[in-house]
């Protein structure tokens, strides 16, 4: 764990060149804001396949001694959509070596991108320094180019298929002899430099509404896409006020609806209440059943309930329904990365973005890969080309913040699809009912059970594994069981922070 008792603030996240993005600008005088975005920006280069200004995401900011509030700068579905039979829309399988996925791609799978704005629309809000103050140290990795990583490489063989689906991305990840970038490698991308630096120059409306959109809308829908300019010109950043739930001594502040993430981990916080998780072993057969089951209630509930409607899903009659089910029972990766960032000042910001898997297209000039979200199957639960034109999308990401009340701040996320939930449930339960150190709660292994099949980091004892259809136990700490980067201030001031293994995670102080 990165710690100190007297510094500027603290980053955690998915790769050292994000948090050194970050950890200039707070030694540079930035704050909390100034950082994240900092840290976004870096990453992608840093991390060129899970972030993206083609992509979308969720803040959550505290602005010291004020009211949390959560920008939407997510995905938005275009107005209007091509037959099926004339979109550029693949099919591919990604291996991760001990298991298959298939995943979508192609033009036909871009939604309209919001990074773009969205970090604008926090910098105007919240921002202390120039914005060219803040894409400086990003703008400086692009042109000396970033060394892929073992975790960011192996990102890179899991989804070959799609980075090869276009000459133009493949022009992005593979070297001179066409080969896939590899650990060591450096990931360069002179067209993104210009691109990032007349945007710093020309603000958002180069996006959406000048050249770049052009490009962008042109090249869409010339080769099998749905977006037009009028896509991009309509797209807003939403604020809203996050989901507010009661967790011991502390406030959980996380994502709400639309989305379904904060919502979901709400309900399966308020689940394990009241069922004597005091007086269990952290990692025992009933601690490790009762996490199980209550992560089937929480999925039968998704199916059951409006989950859009935070009031009804959270009620004590209905939460009480399903604890008694729980009571009852027998004794994949996504194209997410999260930061989490808290200042000395108390600013606390939780950022979490993805770009899928991306889609495998390139808006021409400017090396900026889009996002695949239109060909995502979490969030496309009608079926292919079924989605309801200009809404914003769903999502699983859930940027949150725990304030206790002896004042310690934590802000942390996830990436890993349908398991950020779980993995955000585990962390924070391990935090808050076992009292377990930042380390600890993120570090301990994991399980993840959806729809009869129970996966686990570690072993099973034989008569948990009696109880469910399919169980699959990873060898060691897996990506598939998401990757939680998490930021606290302490009641006396102190910063710490810890990133997760299992992505690649580091922590710095500044």
């Amino acid at each position: 764990m990165a710690g100190s008792g007297t510094a500027r603030g603290v980053v955690a996240c998915g790769h050292p060149e994000t948090a050194r993005a970050a950890r200039l600008v707070l030694e540079n005088g930035g704050n909390a804001f100034d950082a994240a975005l900092a840290a976004f920006l870096a990453s992608c280069v840093a991390e060129p396949v899970l972030a993206s200004l083609g992509g979308g995401g969720f803040l959550l900011a505290r602005p010291a001694r004020a009211r949390p509030m959560l920008y939407d700068f997510f995905v938005q579905t275009p107005h209007r959509f091509l037959p099926a039979e004339d979109c550029d829309f693949a099919a591919v399988m990604a291996d991760f070596g001990t298991a298959t996925q298939e995943f979508h791609c192609g033009w036909g799978s871009v939604a309209v991108p919001g990074a773009v704005r969205g970090i604008f629309a926090v910098h105007t809000d919240l921002g202390y320094m120039p914005m060219a103050d803040v894409a400086a140290p990003a703008l400086d990795l692009a042109r000396r180019g970033a060394p892929l990583n073992a975790f960011q490489a192996y990102v890179l063989t899991v989804v070959e298929p799609i980075l090869r689906h276009t000459p133009e991305s493949a022009a992005l990840f593979t070297g001179q002899d066409e080969a896939l970038l590899g650990a060591g490698d450096l990931f360069t991308s002179p067209q993104f430099v210009d691109a990032l630096d007349a945007l710093v120059h020309e603000g958002p409306d180069l996006f959406y509404r000048g050249e770049i959109a052009r490009r962008l809308a042109d090249t869409c829908m010339g080769r099998g896409g749905h977006l037009g300019m009028a896509d991009l010109a309509a797209y807003r950043v939403e604020t809203r006020r996050p989901l507010e739930v009661g967790l011991g001594t502390a406030t959980l502040y996380t994502n709400p609806p639309p989305s379904t993430g904060g919502v979901l981990i709400a309900f399966a916080l308020e689940l394990l209440k009241e069922q004597g998780l005091d007086r269990m072993s952290w990692g025992g057969p009933d601690h490790r059943r009762l996490l199980a089951t209550v992560m089937e209630a929480t999925n039968a509930a998704r199916l059951e309930v409006d989950v859009l409607d935070a009031e009804t899903l959270l009620a004590p009659a209905l939460v009480d329904l399903y604890r008694t089910r729980v009571a009852d029972q027998p004794k994949s990766f996504r194209g997410t990365t999260h930061i989490s960032v808290i200042d000395a000042a108390g600013n606390a910001c939780a950022l979490s973005v993805s770009n899928g898997e991306s889609s495998g297209c390139v808006i021409p000039g400017t090396g900026i890969v889009l996002n695949n979200m239109l060909g995502e199957q979490d969030i496309n639960p009608q079926g292919w080309h079924a989605w309801p034109p200009n809404v914003r999308l769903s999502s699983m990401m859930a940027p949150s913040l725990l304030i206790d009340a002896d004042g310690t701040e934590t802000a942390l996320g996830s990436g890993g699809s349908n398991r950020i939930r779980t993995a955000l449930v585990q962390v924070l339960s391990n935090l808050v009912d076992f009292r377990l150190s930042p380390d600890a709660a993120v570090a301990r292994p994991r399980i993840h059970a959806e729809t009869g099949r129970l996966s686990a980091e570690s072993d099973l004892p034989n008569a948990l594994r009696a109880e469910w259809p399919e169980v699959h136990v990873w060898p060691d700490l897996n990506l598939f069981f998401g990757g939680v980067h998490l930021a606290r201030r302490t009641a006396n001031g102190g910063l710490e922070g810890c990133g997760d293994p299992r992505r690649g995670g580091v922590a710095e102080v500044a």
